[in-house]
């Protein structure tokens, strides 16, 4: 008797029943699509973030140390300590290796050129280069930690200069590239040489950054050490690595920790574990973030989960809402039903029953059927906006399944607390 009345229901009801389904499958969709999204965009979202630039920088810890006696600053005026460039490749050595998306070793030297009145900076790194660690090989430079630095083979007019050699120097070359405000100054265009310090360095093309570099030279990093006659040294470095928003945790000294907190703060990829991984894999060096950059990220990565979150519980409570609306319609149609069943001795629980398994049909229904289409729904977002797809874990589908009948059971709460309450004598009458 009991799935005959839950059948009949479910037939004589049939667009109320696919009013409440279509509420529950609509929002249920946006549920998992959102969740799908903010379980597995969190690297997608890191890497864009990432042309941000480093978030990273690494310097000679010589640098950190201050030396006053009597508020006299001690320390030696020099051009500060190097580090060596033959320990950059153990950085793919840390724990969070494959985290770190590539580095840029500086060395700045100052610099002289023939018809100019003031020094110029020539700024020394990697431009794509290729390194060993162990049997790995990997490449890394400005062109992955700076990616907004644009290239130009068109001269200080603007007029474009076709050059075979045109475009980011080799570096293992002698090329270099021209920051565009000196090359405008200097009325240098690719092709041209460069007297530098007393070398004919060729002009590749010209550098426009919006920053510093618009107005130094940069070349490889070779060519710096050997002007500057130190050979392997190297002045800082930037690292450009995925990290997870700051908590608690994070900002605790490690040195207060104990063991087992010490082991989850060391494998969890703050920035500040791996800058302390930094300074483990590269001797008398000193690892910090970049404020600015680390610290929005996190705000960017917590802001976008937050707006996800929100745009969840709104989808979930809209959907509770149209449920309720087309439940009590539903019920309040059928009081007669309902008070025919009490006048035969059906107790409240024996009512409630029945539409309670009728919302659970309905939550069954809707959730497989939005968990599909915000499966669709996530991949779609993945490919518009990332460029990847999303991949949908199968644990969440129970979990999106358990969400539809809480939602659904949340909306027919009220209606059917209604429908029990109902006086047969009344409710026969056609009275409510």
């Amino acid at each position: 008797m009991f799935p005959r009345i839950v059948y009949e229901s479910f037939r004589h009801q049939a667009r109320r029943k696919l009013l409440a389904g279509i509420a529950i499958t609509l929002g249920v969709a946006v549920a998992t699509a959102m969740i799908a999204v903010a379980t597995d965009i969190g690297d997608k979202i890191n890497r864009e973030l990432r042309s941000y630039g480093a978030n990273l920088l690494v310097t000679p810890q010589e640098d950190t140390l201050d030396v006053e006696v009597g508020g006299v600053n001690l320390k030696p005026p020099s051009d500060g300590a190097f580090l060596n460039e033959a320990d950059l490749p153990k950085i793919r050595g840390t724990f969070w290796h494959n985290n770190i998306i590539g580095f840029s070793p500086m060395l700045p030297v100052t610099v002289t050129i023939p018809n100019s009145s003031k020094q110029v900076t020539l700024l020394g790194t990697y431009f794509n280069k290729q390194l060993n660690f162990g049997k790995e090989q990997f490449t890394t430079g400005v062109r992955i930690t700076h990616p907004w630095w644009k290239v130009s083979c068109a001269n200080a007019k603007g007029n474009a200069k076709d050059s075979p050699g045109c475009g980011w120097p080799n570096d293992n070359s002698q090329n270099i590239l021209i920051g565009e405000r000196l090359a405008a100054r200097l009325n240098k265009k690719p092709g041209d040489t460069l007297d530098v310090s007393g070398r004919e360095l060729s002009v590749s093309g010209i550098l426009s950054t919006g920053g510093t570099e618009d107005d130094q030279i940069v070349a490889p990093l070779a060519v710096a050490q050997q002007i500057l006659g130190k050979p392997g040294a190297i002045r800082r470095v930037y690292v450009s690595a995925m990290t997870k928003p700051p908590d608690a945790l994070s900002a605790r000294d490690p040195r207060t920790m104990t063991p087992e907190v010490y082991d989850r703060w060391y494998c969890s990829p703050y920035v500040e574990s791996i800058a302390y991984q930094l300074q483990e894999a590269i001797p008398h060096s000193h690892a910090e973030q970049i404020r600015q950059v680390a610290q929005n990220e996190g705000t960017v990565l917590s802001r976008i989960k937050g707006l996800m979150l929100l745009i969840t519980f709104a989808a979930l409570f809209a959907s509770a809402l149209a449920v309720s609306a087309a439940m009590a319609t539903a019920i309040y149609e059928r009081r007669v039903e309902v008070g025919l069943m009490k006048a035969l001795g059906a107790g409240n629980f024996a009512v409630s029953a029945i539409f309670f398994a009728e919302a659970l049909l309905l939550a069954l229904a809707g959730g497989v059927a939005g968990f599909s289409a915000g499966a669709l729904l996530a991949r779609q977002i993945g490919r518009s906006i990332f460029a990847s797809p999303i991949s949908i874990d199968p644990v969440l589908f129970p979990v999106i399944l358990a969400i539809a009948v809480l939602v659904t059971f949340a909306g027919s709460a009220a209606a059917i607390r209604r429908a029990v309450k109902f006086d047969p004598v009344f409710a026969l009458r056609g009275e409510a």
